[in-house]
């Protein structure tokens, strides 16, 4: 026998969706006690807390807001339901909600992201851009469906996903040209004593640069550490220090920020991952996105 009762499930959805059971009220013309009171049965036959109130405000609980992205899912359905038999049909588009690392490039983000939306059905993307961890722990609340990152699922984050890889690629140096001039000889070795952008420590390739560094015998001056990818090669672009970039998209860096590659190696690489909570991919984006970074992106 079913727990859900959908009348329940509306009338939280409209406080959820309103803010506050006072304006819920004013939507459903129904009294708050009438609202209130049926939202607690929902929650008591639920066994879960679906609110929690801070102040004099109602917020969700983390319960809550997995009960609200179903929610949204099947009010919208229902709406189109009626579109359908209103005879005023709907294209109906599947949702890929997607998280992407700070420390991805904005440029690797686009490409791996945009044949999602030519896997067939008309869809909708919703992306989302933050720490690891904390997008991961939007996929474990299923508000994400994958997360894009330049390293597997952290062992220590308690959550049970999966990591699939998309690809890797070499790194390239770039510089502005004035900078490049003020430094040079043969690569790697102008790289010794020269300004640089260092990758933050929230960023998978460092330690793999430092160890390239020490084995080229090189000492760079960093002049400023990034988590953030873009913020990086922002700074690069006035000359501030050299930066890195994956080889893959070495002409769109040196085209949209007006720098020169000054030299590339496979010694070091970066990687990258779709993490989902699905051990076999199964969405039709997801797996769009999969076979294009193998096919088009990441070439050996």
């Amino acid at each position: 026998m079913s727990l859900i009762n959908y009348k329940h499930l509306h009338y939280f959805w409209m406080v959820a969706k309103a803010g506050s059971i006072t304006r819920a009220c004013e939507q459903l013309h129904l009294t708050p006690q009438t609202i209130s009171g049926q939202i607690s049965l929902f929650e008591y036959v639920l066994g879960e807390k679906l609110f929690k109130r801070v102040g004099r405000r109602l917020e969700l609980t983390d319960r809550g807001r997995v009960v609200l992205s179903y929610a949204d899912e099947i009010f919208s359905l229902g709406q189109e339901l009626e579109d359908v038999l209103r005879q005023q049909p709907t294209e109906r588009m599947l949702q890929f909600r997607v998280g992407v690392s700070d420390a991805v490039h904005k440029t690797i983000a686009s490409r791996l992201i945009e044949p999602a939306l030519r896997s067939g059905d008309p869809i909708s993307i919703i992306c989302r851009e933050g720490k690891v961890a904390n997008l991961l722990g939007e996929l474990a609340l299923h508000h994400l469906d994958i997360v894009i990152a330049d390293c597997p699922m952290p062992p220590k984050i308690d959550v049970r996903a999966f990591s699939h890889l998309l690809g890797e690629c070499g790194l390239t140096f770039f510089a502005t040209t004035e900078l490049a001039l003020k430094h040079p000889g043969g690569f790697p070795q102008c790289m010794n004593r020269a300004p640089f952008l260092m990758p933050g420590d929230d960023v998978s390739i460092r330690p793999k640069l430092l160890r390239w560094f020490e084995t080229n015998h090189l000492h760079p001056h960093v002049t400023g550490e990034f988590d953030d990818a873009a913020l990086m090669k922002a700074f690069g672009q006035m000359g501030v220090g050299i930066f890195t970039a994956p080889t893959s998209i070495s002409k769109e860096v040196q085209q949209q920020y007006g720098v020169v590659a000054i030299g590339a190696t496979r010694d070091v690489t970066e990687k990258y991952y779709a993490i989902s909570v699905e051990r076999k991919l199964t969405h039709p984006a997801v797996i769009a996105i999969s076979e294009s970074a193998r096919r088009d992106l990441f070439v050996s």
